[in-house]
């Protein structure tokens, strides 16, 4: 359901939007998502402005009999975040009749409220320095919607039968991407954090560290709760 191939990477070869891995051409073709759709779809909404850094996710699922596909793909300019998603609907059984339905949004830099990385590591008791992230989660919020996960609360007692109402967290986020380095490789996972760091830059107005920044020693506590760690990089 896909194209991919020279032409397609040509079509925008002029455009060199990356300081990543791989530029935002590569990654499209790589994905093999509708690459040449996808290309003119994001660059008509970055309406000529350069692309800073680029993140672009695919996604596979299962329903029933049938495998679904979309694409994420966020781009990253001087003062816009744009995204762009494409999903695909086959209307026919023969898979003759196949229609991409495209959205795109256009966030101001400055609207960001705040981004999250969630980091998931394999067997941390034995963590090295060097040891590769398992999952990343990148977390952005700019509207200040908020999504609410509720369950029911416990005491802790098993044998407890009493109703003790309700818990839950609120968890500000208008998108979520999770990236695994098993599903999507570490190249990805490593992208994922190298736009997340560019993408704090510039809504903070700092300049982005280096990709490999060397890791500062640490330094001495005030306390056991002392220098805590913001989830969130709020402005």
């Amino acid at each position: 359901m896909s194209s991919s191939g020279p032409a397609a990477a040509g079509h925008h070869a002029a455009h060199n939007h990356s300081t990543q891995g791989q530029s935002l051409e590569q990654a499209l073709q790589r994905a093999g998502f509708y690459p040449v759709l996808v290309a003119d779809v994001v660059d008509d909404a970055l309406d000529g402005r350069d692309c800073l850094a680029h993140l672009v996710h695919l996604e596979t699922h299962f329903d029933r009999a049938e495998v679904r596909r979309h694409i994420t793909v966020l781009v990253l300019t001087e003062d816009m975040l744009v995204i762009t998603h494409v999903d695909d609907q086959q209307l026919d059984e023969a898979g003759e009749q196949i229609v991409a339905q495209i959205s795109t949004e256009s966030v101001p830099v400055a609207q960001i409220r705040s981004v999250v990385l969630s980091y998931m590591y394999a067997q941390p008791q034995n963590y090295k320095p060097s040891d590769p992230v398992r999952e990343l989660t990148l977390s952005i919020a700019w509207s200040g919607g908020q999504r609410l996960d509720v369950g029911p609360a416990s005491c802790g007692d098993p044998q407890c039968e009493a109703d003790h109402g309700y818990t839950g967290t609120i968890s500000q986020e208008d998108i979520v991407l999770r990236i695994s380095s098993e599903a999507d490789g570490p190249r990805a996972v490593h992208d994922a954090k190298v736009f997340a760091r560019a993408l704090r830059a510039v809504n903070t107005g700092t300049p982005a560290p280096p990709a490999h920044a060397p890791i500062p020693a640490p330094r001495p506590r005030s306390g056991v709760f002392g220098n805590r760690l913001s989830r969130g990089h709020q402005r």
